[in-house]
Order: C-alpha cells, then sequence, then structure tokens
C-alpha cells in the first residue's frame, strides 16, 4: 500500500483504517467525518481551475461524480486498502461494499490532513483520484444533460421529462437521493446525487447515454 504519505504519527493511519465492526470505541468514523469535509474543498477548488467556463451546475454535477461511493470505492481498491484494513469477523474481506470502501478512503484522507495538512491531503486526493479528476473534467465541458434531454424529449411535440425520486437515504449532513428520468412512457437507468439537482442531472445524463448507444446501434446496423 502506497499512499505517497509519509505519517509521522502511525497510529492516525491505523485508525483510518480501524473499521466499526473490529472496534466500536476507536475506530474511523470520525476520520471519514473529515476525510469527507476536505475531498469537497479540494474537488471544489480543483474543478473551480479546471472548469473555468463551468457553470455552478457543470461543478456541482461533476463534484458529485467526483466523490460518489463509487469513484472513492475504485480509488480504495486501487490503494488496496481492504487487505490492510481492520474488520470485524461479520466482514468479509473479500466481498466488502462499496460503501465501506468509500469510508476507508475518506478516513485515510481525513489522516492524512490530521497529520500533514491541507496541503497534504490536497496532493494524496490527486494523485490518487487523478484519472477520475480528469474524467469529472472532461464531463464538466460537455453540454448540460437535463438540457439536452429536454431537447431531445421535445423536439418531435413531445412533453419534457420527468424525474422520479426512488430513494432517500441518510440525514441531513449526507443525505443522497436515487432519481429516474422517464421520457415518453420511458423510463430509463436511475443515477445517484448528493441533491436532488445532482441526481436529476445524473439520471439525464444515464438517459442521454442509453440513446446514444442505441442510435449509434441503429446506424451500425443499417444498410
Amino acid at each position: 500500500m502506497d499512499l505517497g504519505h509519509e505519517f509521522r504519527d502511525a497510529g492516525l493511519l491505523v485508525l483510518a483504517l480501524t473499521h466499526a465492526s473490529a472496534d466500536r470505541e476507536q475506530n474511523n468514523e470520525r476520520l471519514e467525518f473529515l476525510g469527507d469535509t476536505v475531498l469537497d474543498l479540494v474537488a471544489a477548488e480543483e474543478l473551480f481551475e479546471r472548469l473555468p467556463d463551468g457553470s455552478e451546475g457543470d461543478l456541482s454535477a461533476a463534484k458529485a461524480w467526483l466523490v460518489s461511493r463509487k469513484t472513492l470505492a475504485a480509488a480504495a481498491r486501487e490503494l488496496k486498502l481492504a487487505e490492510v484494513a481492520r474488520f470485524g469477523a461479520g466482514l468479509e474481506r473479500l466481498v466488502v461494499p462499496t460503501s465501506v470502501l468509500a469510508n476507508l478512503y475518506e478516513a485515510v484522507l481525513g489522516a492524512v490532513y490530521l497529520d500533514g495538512g491541507l496541503e497534504a491531503a490536497r496532493r494524496f486526493a490527486l494523485a490518487s483520484l487523478a484519472d477520475s479528476f480528469a474524467r469529472a473534467a472532461q464531463a464538466g465541458h460537455t453540454q448540460n444533460h437535463k438540457q439536452r434531454l429536454q431537447e431531445w424529449a421535445q423536439s418531435g411535440g413531445g412533453q419534457p421529462p420527468s424525474y422520479e425520486l426512488l430513494q432517500k437515504r441518510g440525514d441531513d449532513h449526507r443525505r443522497s437521493f436515487q432519481i429516474r428520468a422517464d421520457v415518453h412512457g420511458r423510463s430509463f437507468p436511475a443515477a445517484w446525487g448528493r441533491t436532488r439537482r445532482e441526481a436529476e442531472a445524473f439520471a439525464a445524463r444515464e438517459a442521454m447515454l442509453q440513446l446514444s448507444l442505441e442510435a449509434n446501434a441503429s446506424a451500425e446496423s443499417s444498410p
């Protein structure tokens, strides 16, 4: 496991890698909370620089994807955090849930922040999420997905898309929403976001991606 940061206080790293299932009193939950906040700041600042012409909506959507559980879990797997983490007997290491992996990443980031300050945390985040930052910035340069989906839906005089809330999780500080876009009686794959607006934007992106794939398949099959 190479984090690119030499800990002065090794105990912080041990704590960051200790899941609540292994120790109810001394675990990584507080570091996870801190890392989540630090990542929001680093991501917002970096995307602000990378997307100088991006709207608030573009920046929010790009950041929501960047700090999503799926993205952070992938980074945790790349760093092999689960291989050195401390879990309780009920949590099998070979099937560690995405949410637990993402929490491990945030906790380690929080530990780096406490150990080395904001610059150390920024270096860790930018290095461990380098590809994800590049993808988020690229996505942020594209046209607003909700606008594109609405234009497609109404191009033939049809009704605009509707967005249905399927699930809502978490409390006021860590809330997330799952929303599905429905167009012309058709339901598209749902998406999660940290706000309803972000979830709607991601749901619209899922719909546009599906429509694009279908259009390409149709074009390829045409004589």
